[in-house]
């Protein structure tokens, strides 16, 4: 390998430049490269990302919200399984080997691009991993695995025989930074079928169904169904806040005069039309962020760490109130909201 072998970050490679430069395959969304002790050396993940359109025909696939990319198992019908390469990418936290991400730009028959259709995005951080249950093409549930990365795109240009240094300076600042356990890795996961404090009569295709069409929504249209619902729940003065990203409150609300006990208590709702996992610093922040005695709430389509759920319920703090994606397609359902009339950009 020449020392000046090098990727630059949003510059276009072609698969057989990858393959030679990283010593990968050629084949498989997952690629490694071994080292002689048979330990992985460095890894690539090939994606590809859809426009708006493009996703709401497949709300599962492959995302990047904000610097987390979510990536799903390969397959499209039938129970995924983790095993082979999948289980080497949460080696990385012990072995701190660099991954390497590609975002394919076109198809190969579009004679138009070249060769060169691969961006590179930047090196992965591995975060979690944990399965989930979704919608197949034929409409059958089945169980799939969601891995989350971390996305570096500093620096701009990753040099190959600094790669050791730079993914081990990555990942030990991340621990320094995050200061995260084993507990924000845990994502507690619900089926669509299971009992809980919310029961659907309906059957787990149809709510998993719903909450694939939540996740193709936009985040202010999301935004918006929460507000909606809150009002079919019997919330009065439903407003959605100026729109930003700074992760602040998306809607307030007041408990209507059905709710006697409660009756004017402020509630204030952050919205997460996610597909990635939320954790415990989503949760603290929103504590953070609430009006003196307003009640908060996390309203996610995904999945909440266990540490997130501690959080939550964490004793002497103010409780936030946790609805994960299930939880919400089925209320959604149960209500009988119409949720498209909403539909706002």
């Amino acid at each position: 390998m020449e020392n000046n072998d090098f990727f630059c970050v949003d510059e276009l490679y072609s698969s057989d430049e990858i393959q030679q430069l990283l010593k990968v395959g050629n084949a498989g969304g997952v690629r490694v490269c071994l080292n002689p002790e048979g330990a992985v050396a460095r890894a690539v993940v090939m994606t590809s990302l859809l426009d708006t359109k493009q996703a709401k025909e497949n709300p599962y696939h492959d995302r990047i919200e904000g610097d987390v990319l979510v990536y799903t198992g390969a397959g499209r019908e039938g129970n995924q399984s983790l095993g082979g390469i999948n289980k080497r990418i949460p080696q990385q936290i012990a072995l701190m080997f660099p991954i390497y991400c590609f975002e394919i730009i076109g198809n190969r028959r579009d004679k138009a691009i070249g060769t060169k259709r691969w961006r590179f995005l930047g090196l992965l951080e591995y975060l979690r991993h944990y399965p989930d249950f979704q919608v197949d093409i034929h409409g059958s549930m089945r169980q799939v695995w969601l891995f989350e990365f971390r996305i570096y795109r500093d620096p701009s240009i990753m040099i190959i025989k600094n790669e050791q240094i730079i993914t081990r300076n990555i990942i030990l600042n991340s621990k320094e930074k995050s200061r995260s356990t084993d507990e924000d890795r845990e994502i507690i996961t619900r089926e669509p079928f299971e009992d809980g404090d919310l029961k659907s009569k309906e059957s787990p295709e149809v709510i998993e169904t719903l909450r694939g069409r939540l996740l193709a929504t936009s985040p202010r249209q999301f935004e918006h169904v929460i507000k909606e619902l809150l009002i079919k729940t019997g919330f009065e003065q439903a407003e959605i806040t100026k729109y930003s990203q700074d992760g602040g409150i998306d809607v307030n609300a007041y408990a209507g005069r059905h709710m006697w006990p409660i009756e004017r208590l402020l509630i204030q709702v952050q919205a997460k039309r996610w597909l990635h996992s939320v954790g415990r610093k989503e949760i603290a922040e929103l504590r953070g962020s609430l009006q003196p005695f307003a009640r908060g709430s996390v309203v996610t389509t995904s999945h909440f760490s266990k540490a997130a759920i501690k959080e939550a319920n964490e004793a002497g703090k103010n409780p936030i109130i946790l609805l994960d994606g299930y939880q919400l397609a089925t209320l959604i359902k149960s209500v009988k909201l119409d949720w498209n009339q909403h539909d706002s950009s």
